[in-house]
Parts: C-alpha cells; structure tokens; sequence
C-alpha cells in the first residue's frame, strides 16, 4: 500500500510540472494586462518627447549615412530578443528598485549637462540607452533586468559614431586595404602597382593608369564591420553553444569584416584594370560591396559549424519526470 500510495505522488508531481511547463508555453503577451500596456505606452510617450531631438537626429543618419542603414533593424533584434525570453518575463514577480530611480535622475541630469554644457555629441544617445536601463532597473527590478539587459545594450549598435572618431578609425582599415590589394595586384604579369596612403599608383603594360586606385571612405570596410558585428552577436546569442565558443565567434567578426574589405578592394583593383574601369564605380561597386556581407556570413558559419562538429559535449541527462516504484518484501 505504501509503495502504491509512493508511486501516485510521483505521478502527481510529474503530472503537476508537465502541466505548469505546458501553462508557460501558453503564456502570451497579451497576458500582462491592459493596464501594463497603458504603463508602457505613458513610460514611451515621456521618453519620446524628452529625447525626441536625439531620436531625430539618429533616424536621420540612418537615412542619410548607407553606413549606418542596418540601424533600422536593431530595435527589431532588442524586442526578437526580449521575445526569447518571454515566459520568463511574464511570469515574474516584478520588484522596483530605488537604485534604478537614482540612476534613471543622474542620467537624466547628465543627459541636460551634456547638450547645455559639455556637448560630447556620442554621450547623448548613450545616456539615452542608459536611461532605458534605468527604467527596467526601477519599474522590473534586477530579476527584469536578467532578461533585458542584452535587448537593451545591443540598442548601442545602432547609435552612429562620431564622424571625427569614425574617421580615425577608417583610415588605417583604408590603407591596410590598399597596402594588400597592391600587394596582390603586383602578382599580375606586366603589372606595377605602388601605394601611398590609400592611393594605388598602377602601371599597366607600360601605361599608367589614370586616375589611380583611390581606396575611398566608402571602402574603408567600416560599414560591413559594423553590420556584421551586430549581426554577429546576434547569432551567438541565439545560437546555444558554450560560452567559449560564444567569445571566439564575436572576436572573430572583426578579422573576418576586414578580411571581406580586402577582398572587395583587390577585386575592384582587378576590374578596374583587367576589365573595364567603370564597372568598378557607381551601382557596380555598392553591388560588390553588398555581396561582401553573404561572405563574410559563409566564413562566420564556417568557423561555427567546425567549433560545433570538433568540440562536442556529452548532453546532461535530466532526472526529471522519473517515476520511482518500491516494493515492499
């Protein structure tokens, strides 16, 4: 009777936990209620219209800057990811946190310092994902904050670089460029290449080539780096794998983006002069420039598949749902 009476409570509570696994599934983001979404949607509203400037100025540059265009897509990512988690958000006991409102006011005061006083261009969009932060921080708590904080910090990666920073760093990615595409185009029979700074001087069959190779800011790379980074951290996060291996693919999206500019350069370089000069302009070139991002995805999923097929971990068998009969003798 005792080992009867056993078994029907394993069974109970192997039912119970199918059926709260199942409840979780079910739970959808309608769930919440009415009156959270009228909480959000007045937390929007005055977050609008106290960074509506900044908000501006971000969209514009997406529009105006093809360099800075795949920030449409980042708050899509941010709300894709807060929707991976979101059985757990839902089903959490929300606990404000009053160290949320002190940060959400210092942010808020540095945020009005900064456009009256400093006028550290980069440090307002910053402020203002910092302020969002804050916000989590004090209405969710930090249990919230273990699910958003991803969601909230990918945000950065569609806040454009200052112009004076962005240059400083396309630069040397412009003449590493140019440095091995000449190296390279000099393996060509009756071919002289020689650079200077990002121009590529080209002697071709005893004729100059004019103008010369001008590796432009538009093929300093930094566009498909920037893509591609937050692409790349997206992947790794959606994609289960050790933590380690998480680290290897973000290190690697940056020798991979810049290894695909190279490429794109040399390529030009050829077709600039072993084919026609002006398919290596105009929609010619942004055409080439598009097809370095699939490249650079192969040689991303390459890396990742040979981690994956290499470095196998045994599965964790779970003990969960085993039912335990006793006999008594």
């Amino acid at each position: 009777m005792k080992a009867f009476s056993y078994s029907m409570i394993q069974n109970h509570d192997s039912i119970s936990s199918t059926q709260i696994r199942t409840e979780q599934k079910n739970l959808g983001w309608a769930s919440l209620g009415l009156h959270t979404y009228v909480k959000i949607l007045i937390i929007s509203v005055l977050f609008c219209y106290l960074f509506f400037e900044q908000i501006d100025k971000i969209v514009f540059r997406w529009l105006d800057d093809p360099s800075w265009s795949h920030g449409f897509l980042i708050p899509l990512f941010s709300l894709y990811f807060l929707n991976q988690h979101k059985n757990e958000i839902i089903s959490i006991k929300t606990r404000p946190s009053y160290l949320g409102l002190f940060f959400l006011i210092c942010f808020i005061a540095l945020y009005f310092l900064d456009v009256l006083h400093f006028g550290f261009a980069y440090g307002e969009p910053i402020l203002m994902i910092a302020t969002i932060a804050a916000i989590v921080l004090f209405l969710g708590g930090w249990y919230l904050v273990r699910y958003s904080w991803l969601p909230v910090s990918y945000l950065i990666f569609a806040v454009p670089l200052p112009a004076r920073f962005y240059r400083q760093i396309t630069i040397p990615m412009r003449q590493l460029a140019a440095q091995v595409a000449t190296v390279l185009l000099n393996f060509v029979p009756k071919l002289e290449a020689s650079v200077s700074g990002v121009v590529i001087d080209v002697i071709y069959k005893g004729v100059k080539k004019e103008p010369a190779l001008d590796v432009a800011e538009a093929c300093s790379g930094m566009r498909l780096l920037m893509a591609f980074m937050a692409l790349g951290v997206a992947m790794a996060y959606l994609h289960y794998r050790p933590m380690w291996q998480r680290l290897i693919l973000l290190a690697t999206t940056i020798p991979i983006a810049i290894f695909c500019n190279v490429i794109r350069v040399t390529v030009t370089g050829f077709i600039y002069i072993l084919w026609d000069p002006r398919y290596a302009q105009g929609v010619w070139h942004d055409l080439l420039g598009m097809l370095m991002l699939p490249l650079a995805f192969g040689l991303y999923g390459c890396l990742a598949w040979f981690m994956s097929n290499i470095f196998t971990e045994e599965p964790i068998v779970s003990s969960e749902n085993i039912i335990v009969r006793r006999r008594e003798r």
